[in-house]
């Protein structure tokens, strides 16, 4: 059994972030990862919109930068599956496939996966015409064709997003009213650019090495037709990673993690960061900011606890 200042669950960059402001400071940081560092930035094709990046740099590339930035600073980061998390208490124990961590603060980076609609070619597609947001990846499609799957008010945002620069916009929802906000649902239902196609479902997502349309299908005649794309923009919502918590830690109707600006949890010495918990915007740059307050706030509960 291993012990540690700091334990952070999660090697998206959030939880690498946390990591190397939380060695730099003398900390004994441990970051498990169940799979790769990087998170979801890690399958994304380009990353545009970082700051230092004037020519932008690859998601996997970014993410094999920050985890060796991390390591640089002495982040112990091991490759395990969490399975249990105890955390009241003065000293926090987490249970993995390999054994057990003692910290004395955790640090829950676990991120958020977007909400798949399970259609054939979604995953195989997905990073090569597949996107899950569109302020991330919307540029890479200007003056082109795209949809947009969903009718609510992140999907109606992501439509009027990505109509400012592609040529043409279908918004494709499977009711036959919007389910976004009054205001929202107006300008995009008005946008000369969009075009929403009611009542219809996603049947597959077609194309060899990149998107090039969907099949549609049309939910009151259930006739089946081929929409040729160039991108598909799924905002269906996020699945937040919180399933191991159970009920220790405050988490919203949606499932994401409530915390203050100092990134406190409900628990004392239990901190969040990233996509897991209730933000406004999630991106690698408001995910590394949270990382680096996460990193911290812990360690002036550390000081607090000497």
């Amino acid at each position: 059994m291993s012990y540690y200042d700091i334990i952070i669950i999660g090697g998206g960059p959030a939880g690498l972030t946390a990591g190397l402001y939380a060695a730099r400071a003398n900390q004994k940081v441990l970051l498990l990862e169940r799979t790769f560092a990087g998170g979801q930035i890690a399958t994304t094709h380009e990353l545009e919109n970082y700051p230092g990046f004037p020519e932008g740099i690859t998601g996997p590339d970014y993410s094999t930068k920050i985890e060796q930035q991390a390591r640089k600073f002495n982040v112990e980061i091991v490759y395990e599956d969490v399975q249990e998390m105890h955390l009241s208490g003065p000293t926090k124990r987490i249970v993995t496939d390999a054994g057990e961590h003692i910290g004395r603060t955790v640090i829950l980076a676990m991120g958020a996966q977007p909400r798949m609609i399970g259609a054939p070619g979604e995953m195989e597609l997905r990073g090569r015409g597949v996107s899950y947001c569109a302020t991330c990846d919307g540029a890479f499609f200007r003056d082109r064709t795209v949809a947009v799957i969903g009718g609510g008010d992140t999907a109606c945002e992501e439509a009027e997003y990505l109509a400012s620069m592609c040529k043409k916009v279908y918004l494709i929802h499977r009711r036959d009213q919007l389910r976004a906000v009054g205001v929202l649902a107006d300008r995009v239902v008005n946008h000369d650019r969009v075009e929403i196609v009611w009542n219809a479902t996603v049947d597959g997502i077609t194309g060899d090495d990149m998107v090039n349309g969907v099949n549609i299908r049309d939910k009151v005649s259930n006739e089946v037709y081929h929409l040729p794309l160039d991108g598909v923009f799924v905002a269906v919502g996020v699945v937040p990673n919180t399933k191991l918590l159970g009920k220790q830690i405050k988490l919203t109707e949606g499932g994401n993690i409530v915390t203050d600006k100092y990134m406190h949890t409900n628990i004392y010495g239990v901190f969040a960061a990233g996509d897991i918990r209730d933000t406004p915007l999630r991106q690698v740059v408001t995910a590394c900011a949270d990382g680096a307050i996460a990193a911290e706030s812990a360690r002036q509960y550390l000081m607090e606890q000497a």
